[in-house]
């Protein structure tokens, strides 16, 4: 039996809603929400994390090719569903080849004193990080490595954006995200900066690295003029990862999968 019919079809205003939530930043903080899009992406989100799904939205060719294991597992979803057509659907996608199927997503609330509270911290802060591929790659990096968590200055890419959320999917959900405009809180902390450079004078080898504190933050800078100075000026520990003949430096995204991976394996001090 098709399902389609019995779903409401789409508003005009959460139509609107979806379109703003995937190109306003101001619209993403004001409603506490975001969008996710794509078959894999919002299956995987209604059998993870249900309770954060607030509303799904599906094309009318998408209903038609349902499994009827996708189909259950929707129809046990408690949120408002919409059906829309084709056309509409492609309209509102942020993608070039829509599947047919988005959710828009409660975003996540994290204590950031509780999260900074445990006795063991290794966590990442990204200073200016515009291209959001690679604040969607960090994202997924340090929940993979099981990470505090990622802080990122105000100016970075929002994290929320659909082109970060691509990238992260259900691990945006999973991994405390904070921004914060004075890198010197996370200091107050007692958080040791260890800032990723080039290698330089003044820079050590990641692999001289022996031991670390029980409460890291590991700095990475714009992708193109690095960390800036009032950063580098609090760090305990500046260094960079070896590098191979004719290769200047490494994309940030990699250079944080590579530092916190060494690093998270380190003895702790004392």
């Amino acid at each position: 039996m098709d399902a389609a019919p019995a779903l409401p079809t789409l508003s005009r205003a959460h139509s609107s809603l979806i379109r703003d939530l995937l190109h306003e930043k101001k619209a993403r903080a004001e409603e506490g929400a975001f969008v996710v899009e794509g078959a894999k992406a919002c299956l995987d989100l209604i059998r993870r994390h249900p309770q954060t799904v607030l509303s799904l939205t599906l094309s009318s060719r998408y209903l038609r090719r349902e499994s009827e294991s996708e189909r259950r597992l929707r129809a046990n979803l408690a949120v408002r569903q919409f059906v829309c057509s084709e056309s509409t659907f492609q309209k509102l996608s942020d993608v070039e080849a829509p599947q047919g199927v988005l959710a828009v997503v409660r975003q996540p609330q994290w204590d950031e004193n509780g999260v900074l509270g445990g006795s063991r911290v290794l966590g990442i802060y990204g200073d200016r990080l515009q291209d959001p591929a690679n604040v969607g790659a960090i994202i997924r990096t340090a929940a993979a490595l099981n990470l505090t968590g990622l802080w990122l200055s105000p100016d970075s890419a929002d994290h929320f954006g659909p082109k970060v959320v691509r990238v992260t999917a259900a691990t945006l959900l999973s991994l405390p995200v904070f921004r914060t405009s004075d890198i010197r809180a996370l200091v107050n902390h007692h958080c040791a900066l260890y800032s990723a450079l080039v290698p330089s004078p003044g820079t050590i080898s990641l692999k001289d690295i022996r031991s670390v504190p029980r409460r890291v933050m590991i700095a990475v800078g714009n992708e193109g003029a690095g960390l800036a100075g009032s950063i580098l000026n609090l760090s305990a520990v500046k260094f960079a990862i070896p590098l191979g003949k004719n290769v200047e430096s490494l994309n940030v995204a990699a250079t944080v999968a590579i530092a916190a991976f060494y690093l998270n394996d380190l003895p702790i001090e004392g």
